[in-house]
């Protein structure tokens, strides 16, 4: 029987197990970077039209990721709103060395 995760602590350390291979973690990390940049690009410039490159940049790097590297199947598909907030907490746990490059 599969394990649901109903709350955000529960769902993270699986979260991170799903993304033990350095290169997929890397990359999410880039492509959520990225999305940053265009955001603030979007943000100072006015170009809104930007903003339909966010989701196709954090998912493109992340499922490239996945598919290549990790060799799974993104959580996206079965938690989008937990992966969504695991990606940005990877993404500070990477910056600040609680989860390695």
């Amino acid at each position: 029987m599969e394990t649901r995760y109903t709350t955000f602590e529960e769902f993270y350390p699986y979260y991170l197990q799903e993304h033990a291979n350095s290169t997929c973690r890397r990359l999410h990390f880039a492509g959520s970077s990225i999305v940053l940049l265009l955001l603030a690009a979007a943000m100072v410039t006015g170009e809104l039209a930007l903003l339909w490159l966010l989701p196709v940049v954090g998912y493109g790097f992340a499922w490239v990721g996945h598919f290549f590297f990790e060799h799974n199947r993104p959580a996206t598909f079965k938690y989008p709103l937990f992966s969504l907030m695991g990606d940005w907490v990877m993404f500070r746990d990477m910056l600040t060395g609680r989860v390695a490059w």
